[in-house]
């Protein structure tokens, strides 16, 4: 006996079935996308497990070579779902009736999506059909719903967003619906012709069949591929989606929190230098007046004002970089101290930086001259000389200035400056990501799996158990 297995998009794997609701509303439609919310926040967290579900079952098929039947039924559960949702809602306009909050299929309801169970998949083809066998596809289904784009201007990128046919065509339903009070057959099925191309690729992307989605508008309510088969129990009651769902949340937010404590640690070994401090650009500091001060830093003596620097920045650092080998003098002090031994002096400080990096100053006038900074016994750390000035400082309570100065004390002082901290809060941070990245991981994990194993033990037992009316 020979059985003739069709081809093309006749039998394939991924089959989907509509029916117009004659009884549409005119208008009802100005408010769906206010009655569909709930379904859209369902199906945003149906989609994070959809993704985790879709990865494991990359690796299954990598491995082992067939799709697990639990993550199987659940994927297509959550793309049976999206269908009805999309039906209602403006990827078709057609029906009013609500769509029920389900996995399984609504015999009654007027969309159905169903995928044929693949006994075996290919371990090769897995590694490269949901990307690059799927480009010729993905370029289909630009045209078919649209997407973001981006335009040149003058020389510059614009994003836009690019309308797809799917788009215009419902609009035009929406507009018959509303003036006319009807659906047109043939625009319906061309709609629901679309909709089928674009869930077929879906199925073949996320790894449901090894099936290439035929280039074919098969329009029409019926799906070509024939009656729709006999529902099979899937094991997933609501409890266990919503299991399911939380873990593979919990699993998406941990690699998300791991994956910004991951660049946050990239980013702060890449940008510190050697010595571990984590420096500003140089900025030009220039003032034809006797000294540059740097606004006054005020750390409190409360008790969170010894422990917080020591924690969040650690040590601080300021360098300054003589120009034209000029010998400068480069100090730290109580700001007080500072006042005192600048008053009478002409000198400014630095109040703030512009968008170009050019410094803000405030004048202090003056008519004396300052005594050479290097013989005052007040500052806490200082150095001086013709070469890269440094000074390192553990934060302290009270308030406290940086000043610049020639080393003679003479005016037009001139230096690049670099300002920085130890920051370990940086790398604390980054500990506690991580810990709490992996944490979450290994919990959402549990989960799926403890909800896979109970719908795949609920589904073996109904399988085995006798039909009714039977002993």
């Amino acid at each position: 006996m020979s059985t003739e297995v069709p081809t093309g998009s006749e039998s394939y794997p991924v089959r989907l079935d509509a029916e117009l609701d004659p009884q549409t509303s005119r208008a009802l439609w100005l408010v769906k996308w206010l009655l569909a919310i709930p379904h859209y926040v369902v199906l945003w967290f149906l989609g994070v497990a959809f993704t985790v579900t879709s990865v494991l079952a990359f690796f299954a098929i990598l491995f082992a070579g067939r799709y697990p039947r639990a993550m199987f039924d659940f994927n297509v559960g959550v793309l049976r779902w999206s269908w009805r949702v999309t039906f209602y809602a403006y990827g078709a306009l057609g029906t009013d009736r609500y769509p029920p909050f389900s996995l399984h299929d609504v015999p009654d309801y007027p969309a159905h999506l169903d995928v044929d169970y693949p006994e075996h998949l290919s371990r090769g083809l897995v590694l490269v059909k949901w990307w690059l066998l799927a480009i010729p596809q993905y370029l289909v289904l630009f045209a078919i719903f649209g997407g973001g784009g981006y335009a040149a201007a003058d020389g510059d990128l614009s994003s836009a967003w690019v309308p797809g046919l799917l788009g215009v065509l419902v609009l035009v339903a929406a507009g018959y619906l509303l003036i006319a009070g009807r659906y047109p057959q043939r625009l319906f099925d061309l709609v629901v012709g679309l909709n089928r191309w674009g869930f077929r690729v879906v199925g073949y992307v996320t790894l449901m069949t090894d099936r290439y989605p035929p280039f074919a508008l098969d329009q029409g309510g019926r799906d070509p591929g024939g009656a729709r088969p006999p529902q099979e129990e899937t094991g997933w009651s609501a409890g266990r989606a919503v299991l399911l769902t939380f873990g593979s949340v919990l699993v998406a937010t941990g690699l998300t929190i791991g994956l910004i404590g991951t660049v946050l640690g990239l980013v702060d070994v890449a940008a510190k230098d050697r010595d571990g401090y984590l420096m500003s650009d140089q900025t030009d500091l220039s003032t034809r007046t006797s000294a540059i001060t740097s606004p006054s830093v005020d750390l409190r003596d409360e008790a969170p004002g010894d422990f917080l620097p020591d924690v969040v920045t650690g040590d601080f650092r300021v360098t300054a970089e003589p120009v034209a080998g000029a010998e400068l003098f480069l100090g730290l002090a109580r700001t007080r101290d500072v006042e005192d031994y600048l008053a009478g002096v002409d000198y400014v400080t630095v109040t703030d930086l512009r968008d170009d990096g050019r410094p803000v100053y405030r004048a202090h006038t003056g008519s004396g001259t300052a005594a050479a900074p290097g013989e005052q016994d007040f500052w806490t750390a200082q150095d001086s000389g013709s070469e890269r000035l440094s000074i390192d400082w553990e934060p302290a309570a009270g308030e406290w200035s940086y000043v610049l100065m020639n080393a003679d004390g003479s005016p037009a002082v001139r230096g690049d400056v670099e300002v920085g901290a130890e920051l370990p809060i940086i790398g604390a941070v980054v500990v506690v990501l991580a810990v709490t990245g992996l944490v979450l991981i290994l919990l959402g994990f549990v989960l799926v799996a403890l909800a896979l194993r109970a719908a795949s033990r609920h589904r073996r037992g109904s399988l085995r158990a006798p039909p009714a009316g039977t002993s």
